[in-house]
C-alpha cells in the first residue's frame, strides 16, 4: 500500500532529525584548544593525523626513520613554552616510543582507521559502541608512586581541522616514564648495533640478555640453596633445623625471582614482547614465594603439635590423637585453599594478566570459569572430596582400614589423593574420589577390637570337637599376642560343598592393629594341630587334587 503524503512527510523529518544529531554529535567529538604547537612551525604536508591509527603508524615509523622534528607534531605539547617546544618536543616523540616498545601494549583493533573512531560493530559489553571518540586509551603503565595514562586526543585547534595527537598529559608523563622504563646505562654503552632489531621485533642485545638473566637467575638460586644445605649440615638444634627445611625453597625462589627483577629493573629493561610475560612471571614468583613460607611454616608448627609420620598414631589407644591430627589436616587444606585464592587474586590484580596477555576476552566471567572449571574439575572434584572425608571422619589419619583387600592404615589425607600403609610397609596411593566412592573397612572407628575370620576346609568325616578343643587352647595359652576376652572368640561351621566343610574360627583381637598378625599366627597353629591329627590316622584335610580344587 503507497505512503500518503504526510507519511512521506513524516519519513523526511526523522531523517532531517538523525542527520542533525549525527552532524551535533560528530562537531562536538573533539577538545577545541587555541592552538597546536606554535613553536614547531607547520607540520609536513604529508604527516597523516586524521584517525587514531595513522597517528600512532606515523609516531613510530617517523621515530625509528630518525625524524624527530616530524614526529613531534604528534603530541599536543600545549603545556610546554612556546620557544622551548623545538627542543624538547623531538627528544618527547623519541623517548615516548620507547616508553610504548618497553612497558605499553597496543591494541590496534582499538585505533580505529576512522576520524571520529566510531565503533560502528556493536556489542553489549563495549561502551562506545556506535559513538564517536575523542580520547582513545592506549594503556596504563605505573610510575613509582601512581599508575598513569597513555591516551591519543582528538584536538581542534581554533584555526585548523580535529587532528588526533598524544594528549597533553601524556606528554607531561613522558619524561617520569622515560626514566623509569627507558634504556639504562649498560645499554647505552653497547654498540649501536646491539640496538637494532634482530629478529622477532627484539634487539640483538635482547636474544643475548634474556638467556644471560635466566642463567644468573638459576645460578643465584643454586648459590643460596647450596648455602643454606650446608648451614644445615652443621646445626645441631632441631628448631633451627625445621626453620631452614621449611624455608629453603621459598627462599630460593624469591633469590631468583628477586634477582630476575633487580636485573630487569636496574641493569636490562626488556621491550614490551618481552616485558608482558617477565613482569607477570616476576610477580607470580614473588606471590608463590610468600605462600610456600606461610604454608611450609604452618606445616612445621603443626608438625610440632601433632607429628603425622609417628607410628603412635596407629595405636588402638589414640582415638583423640588421630582425631586432633584429621582435623588439622583439613584445616590446612582450606589454609592452602585461601591462600591460594588470596594469592591468584594479588597476581591478577598486581602483573594485570588479562590485558597484558591479550586475554581480555577470555577473561570475561562466562569464559574463565567455563575454562577453569572444566580444566580442574577433577582437581576440584578431589578437594572437596578429602574435605568431606575431614568433615564426616569417615577415616582418620592413624586408622586400620581394608581397603580394596589391602589391610592398611591411613598416612595421609590429601588434597587430591589418600596414602595409605600397608601391613608390608609398602604405601597405597588412592585418589581421594576414589576412596570416597567405594566401600572399604574401618577397623578402629569405633572400637579398637575386631574379630578376625580365619577359615580352614575340612574333610567331609573330620571331627570339628578336636580343633575346637585346640582353637580355646592356644587361645588361653596366650603366646599369641593381642587376642581378647575368651567369650568373644568362636568355632563355626559356616559352609559345605562336594569338597568338604568350611570351619570358621572367629579369632576376638584386642587392637585392629595386630589382628592381622594375630590371626595369620592362629591359622599356622591350627594347621599345625591339623598336620598332626592326620598322621596319627585322623580324617583332617580334604582329599581333592589339583584338577578338582580348580
Amino acid at each position: 500500500m503507497p505512503l500518503a503524503p504526510r507519511h512521506w512527510i513524516a519519513v523526511a523529518l526523522i531523517w532531517i532529525v538523525a542527520a542533525c544529531a549525527a552532524t551535533a554529535q560528530e562537531s562536538t567529538a573533539f577538545f577545541e584548544i587555541e592552538s597546536l604547537n606554535e613553536g614547531l612551525g607547520p607540520p609536513p604536508e604529508d604527516l597523516d593525523r586524521a584517525t587514531p591509527q595513522s597517528t600512532m603508524e606515523a609516531l613510530l615509523d617517523l621515530v625509528r626513520e630518525g625524524d624527530r622534528m616530524a614526529a613531534a607534531h604528534l603530541l599536543d605539547l600545549s603545556d610546554i613554552a612556546t620557544e622551548e617546544q623545538a627542543a624538547k618536543g623531538p627528544r618527547l616523540a623519541a623517548d615516548l616510543v620507547q616508553v610504548l616498545d618497553r612497558k605499553a601494549v597496543i591494541n590496534w583493533s582499538d585505533l580505529l582507521e576512522r576520524p571520529d573512531a566510531l565503533e560502528t560493530r556493536g556489542s553489549s559489553d563495549n561502551p562506545v559502541a556506535g559513538q564517536p571518540q575523542r580520547s582513545i586509551l592506549i594503556d596504563i603503565v605505573d610510575l613509582e608512586t601512581r599508575p598513569v595514562a597513555l591516551r591519543l586526543n582528538r584536538v581542534k585547534p581554533v584555526d585548523g581541522s580535529p587532528v588526533w595527537v598524544f594528549s597533553s598529559q601524556t606528554v607531561a608523563n613522558i619524561p617520569a616514564l622515560h626514566a623509569l622504563y627507558g634504556p639504562t646505562w649498560i645499554e647505552e654503552e653497547l654498540p649501536p648495533s646491539w640496538r637494532e632489531e634482530a629478529a622477532w621485533g627484539l634487539m640483538r642485545w635482547e636474544l643475548v640478555g634474556l638467556p644471560l638473566l635466566i642463567g644468573l637467575a638459576t645460578l643465584a638460586g643454586l648459590l643460596v640453596g647450596r648455602l643454606q644445605a650446608a648451614v644445615a649440615a652443621r646445626v645441631r638444634s632441631r628448631t633451627l633445623t625445621d626453620i631452614l627445611r621449611a624455608t629453603r625453597t621459598p627462599i630460593i625462589v624469591a633469590v631468583v625471582t628477586g634477582t630476575a627483577a633487580l636485573v630487569t629493573d636496574a641493569i636490562f629493561i626488556f621491550s614490551g614482547k618481552i616485558d608482558t610475560v617477565l613482569t607477570p612471571l616476576i610477580v607470580l614468583g614473588f606471590t608463590a614465594a610468600a605462600i610456600l613460607f606461610v604454608l611450609n611454616g604452618v606445616d612445621a608448627v603443626l608438625n610440632r603439635i601433632v607429628p603425622f609420620d609417628d607410628d603412635n598414631l596407629f595405636d588402638a589407644n589414640m582415638e583423640d590423637r588421630r582425631n586432633l591430627a584429621t582435623r588439622i589436616a583439613a584445616g590446612r587444606r582450606i589454609l592452602i585453599v585461601l591462600i591460594v585464592i588470596v594469592g591468584g587474586g594479588v597476581v591478577l590484580s598486581e602483573a594485570n594478566l588479562t590485558s597484558a596477555l591479550g586475554l581480555s576476552l577470555l577473561a570475561s566471567a562466562g569464559a574463565l570459569t567455563l575454562l577453569i572449571g572444566f580444566a580442574a574439575r577433577h582437581i576440584l572434584g578431589n578437594i572437596l572430596a578429602s574435605l568431606q572425608i575431614a568433615m564426616n571422619r569417615s577415616a582418620k589419619i592413624g586408622d586400620t582400614v581394608l581397603y580394596r583387600d589391602y589391610w592398611c592404615n591411613v598416612e595421609r589425607i590429601n588434597f587430591t589423593y589418600v596414602q595409605l600403609r600397608s601391613w608390608t610397609g609398602a604405601r597405597i596411593v588412592a585418589p581421594v574420589s576414589e576412596f570416597v566412592n567405594e566401600p572399604f573397612e574401618n577397623w578402629t572407628m569405633r572400637e579398637p577390637s575386631i574379630i578376625r575370620q580365619v577359615e580352614i576346609r575340612l574333610a567331609h568325616d573330620a571331627a570339628v570337637a578336636p580343633l575346637r578343643k585346640a582353637f580355646y587352647e592356644f587361645v588361653d595359652k596366650g603366646d599369641i599376642e593381642g587376642l581378647g576376652e575368651r567369650d568373644s572368640h568362636m568355632v563355626l561351621t559356616t559352609g559345605h560343598d562336594v569338597f568338604g566343610k568350611t570351619v570358621t574360627f572367629c579369632v576376638a583381637c584386642a587392637d585392629a592393629n595386630s589382628s592381622w598378625t594375630a590371626s595369620c599366627a592362629m591359622r599356622e597353629a591350627l594347621l599345625e594341630r591339623m598336620a598332626e591329627m592326620q598322621a596319627d590316622g585322623r580324617p583332617m584335610f580334604p582329599k581333592v587334587t589339583p584338577a578338582e580344587s580348580a
